[in-house]
Formats: C-alpha cells, structure tokens, sequence
C-alpha cells in the first residue's frame, strides 16, 4: 500500500503556495491548481529521496482563504452536492413508479405520458432494472 501525503495550497497572488505538512521541509509553488499535484510530487520525491511513483498525493486547495471568492465556491458545492442528492431520490421515485404503473397492466407510452416522459425513457428505467447510476463530478 502506498503512502498518501496531502498537499495543501494556498493562492499568493498568482501562483499557489505548497505545502506537504506531512513531510518536512516540502514547499514548492505553481501557477495553475492542476500543476500543485506534480509539484508536491516531486518535491516529495526529492526529500525523501523516493521515486515520485511510490506514493499518491492528494492536493486540498484552501478555498476559505479566498474570502468572498471562496464563500461563493463553497456555495456552488453545497448546491451542486444537494441537487445530486435530489436527482438520486427524484431518479429512486421515478424507479419506483414505473415499476408501479408498468405491474399494474399500463403500456410504455400510458406511463410516459402519466411521468412527462417519454415512452424510450420508460423503457430505459426498465431495461436498467433498478441500477443506480453513479453521478459524474
């Protein structure tokens, strides 16, 4: 199993700031989020005197210290994670009553038009046999 180390970053003006707590002495900088993971990694890497492949990192930006900025990104997640939540109970109830009105003798198209769906959809959540989908980030 390999060692994860967490990579925090902080903006400064215009790069992140990087730092592995976890290991001492990491502190590196980027200029985009998506590069903090690379960086972390390689000063992990060179610290430790490891190849960069035997551990994982994980990056944790530190959107708190953007004030209003990061208010509103943590707005925007808590919305996005609460309408995922009612898509999975909207996508259950829907599960459900088409299995409902389909045992009770009603064809595709009768449950179609009852759910505002159409009769392929109906057809869809029926073929998927009460899977669930797993939601994309």
């Amino acid at each position: 199993m390999k060692p994860v180390y967490t990579a925090t970053a902080v903006r400064s003006g215009r790069w992140w700031a990087i730092e592995v707590p976890d290991v001492s002495g990491v502190y590196s900088q980027a200029r985009r989020l998506d590069q903090v993971g690379a960086m972390a990694r390689e000063a992990i890497a060179l610290i430790q005197d490891v190849p960069e492949d035997s551990f994982d990192v994980i990056v944790e930006p530190q959107i708190g210290a953007l004030g209003d900025l990061g208010r509103a990104i943590e707005d925007a997640l808590r919305a996005r994670q609460a309408a995922e939540q009612a898509q999975e109970v909207s996508s259950t109830a829907m599960r459900h009553a088409v299995s409902e009105i389909r045992s009770s003798g009603y064809t595709a198209r009768d449950a179609g038009m009852l759910l505002g769906v159409s009769n392929q959809r109906i057809s869809q959540i029926e073929r998927s046999g009460g899977r669930k989908r797993t939601p994309t980030p």
